[in-house]
Formats: structure tokens, sequence, C-alpha cells
């Protein structure tokens, strides 16, 4: 298998090409410590995510992981045997990019992130404190609080009085809820990056109002001794206001020859969709309502505040085009446009939105193994006649909660290294039965042939009227690599965490160097 240093990688990263840098580590083993643009692509789920991520087959990969555990190398046989031609591993992992002199980040979504701070720093964003805030409201002054989050995140908590308002429905909703041009707009989130890209979103577009962004966001509330709100179902109104959409689109229009967006047509679009050496993303950027009601074959709903912030869940190859789809009334798509290209993706506006007649494409499942099934029944008879052994394949803090008797936990990196020993069937338990099958694959390799899958995981022997058994501390968090420690429970009333998250948010600027700096285009039409 071919393999880059990291110096080399390096290179790569910013010679313009496309490439696809991939971290096959699992979520708590990539949150601890990354490579600033690595796309998380756990090895757990490898075949099943790679086809979202990187669909081009002949994209040019580097696989990464921690240079010890010979992960990457494993992962790249795998998408090499998928089909994937163009594929490197990086020679001794992040401990040898760490010692070539270069920046590991903890955290997700990092770029992200990152260019939240950038913004605010380019830009000068406008804020304001939880205490202004506090004051304002005590005041009875003349304001609207946004939340820039989805309708979920708001639901779970958020600050008194705010209304669910995503950042990419904010150009296009705010003119039926605000009408006074000058009320002041908030807008906040659970901490500052979409606060920030939510504000200068308004900004940017023109809205004649004063606008601010709530520094920390619902984080820096709670942590100044407000209370916050648990359930709220403010949300923003459906109906768009037709009166203003022309002046919206006009607004659109400005912002779109500001930072040099194009549209396509839907044939332009479809050709690009067959190019062999371009990769093509598309991306429904509409409310979760509008998407489930129908969209373009192959493109994946990525409300568009939340594929600004955190596009590596959607994008795993930098260079590539995205074509970005809203309702046809051309304002959140440009919007989204927008912020991509300061982020530096080549993003464009499909002319027509979801409306367009683009044919799109079919999505292709991967080869899996076929498994034999168990009954959650016939699982207790060979449970009972000790000729199995049962192995957890779901979260591992869902495992600790409940998990048949008697089962293990384990993940697909360790699955063969932990039935090694098992002599009888093994019997995998799974909520997703795809995961099961991708695990199975090591056991397979490793020479052990029966192997089942428990029909309907967990909740099917729950279903059968059989017991759990619980484990707080089994699995040990020290193999507990699914599950992402950083700043644990700051979401959770954690002072503590919360006050670390913020510190790792504010702090991200400074391990940035000038060559990855340059990578994004903020305020720049390009």
């Amino acid at each position: 298998m071919k393999t880059v240093a990291p110096r080399q990688l390096k290179s790569m990263l910013h010679d313009g090409g496309e490439i696809a840098l991939v971290d096959v580590r699992e979520a708590g083993q990539f949150g601890e410590s990354h490579l600033l643009f690595a796309t998380p692509l756990p090895y757990s789920r490898l075949e099943l995510d790679a086809g979202a991520l990187v669909p081009r087959k002949s994209a040019r990969i580097v696989l990464c992981d921690d240079g010890e555990t010979g992960v990457a190398m494993r992962a790249a046989k795998r998408l090499e045997a998928t089909g994937y031609a163009d594929i490197a591993v990086l020679d001794g992992g992040n401990k040898a990019w760490a010692t070539a002199g270069y920046a590991l980040f903890k955290g997700v979504n990092v770029p992200s992130k990152l260019f939240g701070e950038l913004v605010e720093h380019a830009y000068g964003t406008p804020r304001v404190t939880a205490q202004e805030l506090a004051r304002m409201k005590a005041a009875g002054e003349d304001f609207v609080l946004f939340d820039g989050r989805p309708v979920n995140e708001h639901h779970k908590m958020t600050i008194p009085g705010s209304t669910c308002v995503p950042n990419a429905e904010l150009p296009l909703r705010v003119p039926a809820m605000v009408r006074n041009p000058k009320t002041r707009i908030i807008v906040n989130c659970a901490g500052r990056t979409r606060s920030i890209l939510g504000a200068q979103t308004l900004i940017n577009f023109g809205v004649p109002n004063p606008v601010y962004a709530l520094e920390n966001g619902t984080q820096g509330w709670y942590l100044a001794d407000f209370p916050l709100e648990y359930g709220s179902a403010r949300r923003y109104p459906e109906r768009i206001d037709a009166a203003a959409l022309p002046g919206l689109q006009a607004s659109a229009k400005k912002l779109m020859e500001r930072f040099a967006i194009n549209t396509a047509t839907s044939r332009q679009v479809e050709a690009w969709l067959t190019e062999v050496d371009r990769t093509t993303y598309l991306c429904d950027v509409r409310t979760p309502e509008e998407f489930k009601a129908g969209s373009i074959p192959g493109a994946v709903h990525a409300p568009g505040g939340q594929l600004v912030q955190a596009t590596d869940q959607w994008v795993g190859v930098r260079g590539a085009r995205i074509v970005l789809i809203d309702g046809g009334e051309n304002v959140r798509a440009p919007v989204v446009a927008s912020w991509l290209k300061q982020l530096g993706y080549d993003a464009c506006v499909l002319e027509g939105g979801v409306n367009s007649g683009l044919k799109g494409t079919s999505a292709t499942r991967p080869a899996l193994p076929a498994l034999a099934s168990v009954t959650a029944a016939g699982l207790k008879r060979v449970i009972d006649a000790g000729s199995c052994a049962v192995f957890g394949l779901g979260a591992s803090m869902s495992f600790r909660k409940a998990h048949v008797p008697g089962s293990r936990w384990s993940i697909r990196p360790r699955l063969a290294a932990d039935a090694g020993r098992v002599k009888g069937t093994v019997v995998l338990v799974a909520d997703e039965p795809d995961v099961a099958r991708l695990a199975a694959t090591e056991l397979l390799d490793a020479g052990k042939t029966d192997v089942k899958l428990l029909e309907g995981g967990l909740a099917a022997w729950t279903g059968a009227g059989y017991a759990t058994e619980s484990s707080p501390a089994i699995p040990a968090d020290a193999d507990r690599i699914d599950h992402l420690f950083f700043v644990h429970d700051r979401h959770a009333g954690n002072r503590e965490a919360m006050r670390q998250y913020l510190a790792w948010e504010t702090g991200l600027m400074a391990q940035l160097d000038e060559q990855d700096k340059a990578s994004f285009k903020i305020g720049v039409a390009r």
C-alpha cells in the first residue's frame, strides 16, 4: 500500500487539487487528536459512509490513524476492494505528523469552528454579553432573540424568550418576524460558531436592523448564572412572506455578486455528476419538513446552517464542487454558498432549486456479507446451553446501561481480537444490522464461519421479555474508543466542561499556521 510522509501530505493539502484526508479511527479517538482538515470516517462504519463522504471512486485519498494500530492500512484494503483506486496512508500517522512539527487539534468539526472564530475576527461581528442581554430583557428594550440552531437543539435547552430560526432560514424568515428596522436582532447558539455566523449572515445580507451575536451562547448565559429554558416549541413561521420575497431575492443576488457565486442549470449539474476527475456533491439546504416532502435523487439533507457549522459531516473531499439546492426561492442556497466559498469550497446554486428537474443520482448499497440470524428465543437457548459468545456492537454508553446478560462490548477494529479464543458460535447484537455485517467481515477473514446476528437487536431481546443487565464501569473508559470524552457533559450543566469548551473554541486560531489560514477566503470573492 502506498504511503505519504507528513511533509508530502502537507504539500498535497495545499496543491489546489481535490483530496480526501480521512481519519478512520473511532469517534472518541478522533475527537482527542486529529489533523485539521481530516474528515472522520470510523472504521466501524467505513463502507457504509464512504460513498456519501467520498462519492468519486477515483478521488485522491489519504487515510490516517494514530500510527500504531494499523487500522488505516486495514481500511485502505477495504476501500480498495470496493473500487477506490487512489489510496495512500499517512506514514506514521498522527504521531509522525506531530513529530514533523505540525499541529494536531482536539474536538469535532474543527475547520468550521475555527472558521467561526476567523469570521468574528475578520468582520468584527458585533456581540452582546449575557449580562447585557439580561439588562435589555429587564429594561423591556426593543429586541428579538433568535436561536440559530435546529429545532431539536432549541427544544432541548435555550435562553428564555428565544425563537428557533436556524441560521440559513434567518434571511428568509426575518421579514415576517421583525417589522421594525430599529428592532435589535440577537442570534444565539449553544456556544459561539452559529451565533457568530448567524449574526454575520444577516449583516452580510443587508438587513437594516442592528444585529448582534450573543457571546458564548447558552453556555455563556448559564455560566453567568441565568436560567435556561427547556422544551421550547417557539419556531419560525412556515409560510414565507411572499410580498417580501422579491426584495430578499435582490439581496441574495447582491450577495452572490459580492462573493462571485455562480448558478448552474440542471443540465450542467447532470454533466458534472458524470465527471471522472471532479467530485460533485448535491446538498439540499432546506428544512427537514421540506426535504421529507421530496427532494432530488441523490441529494443529501444538509440544513444550511448545519452544513456550514459541520461541513465535514457531509463533504469529505477538499476542493470538491458543492451544488446547493433550496426551494427555488433563490435565497437560502446563495446564503449558504457565500459561507462555503469563504470556507474554501467551490459552491454554486442550482437554478430552480428542488424544482429544477435535475435527475440526480441513485444511491448504491455496499456489498456486505449475508449473516444467518437468530431470534431472541433462539439466542436464549444457546446462551443457556453455554454454546455461544455474544458481543454487543452498539454505543459503549448504551451497553453500560443495558445488554444481553453475559455479553461483551466490542467494536469492529477490535472484534477479531476480542473473539479470538471463542470456539463456538459468535452472536452479534447491533441496533444497525449493517454495522454488525461490517464487523463480521473481520471474523470471517480471521477464519470464523459460525457468526450470527440477533434478529431485531436488543429491542427484540427485551421485547421477548428477557432481562438485560447493566455494567456502569464496563467497558472501561480506556476501552471506549467510540465515545467522545472531550469536554464531556457540557450540555448537562457541567460548568467546568463549558468553560473548557469555550476556551478550546477561542483558542483555535492560535494553533493555525499561515499556510492553513490561507485555505480560508473570508471576505474575499473567489
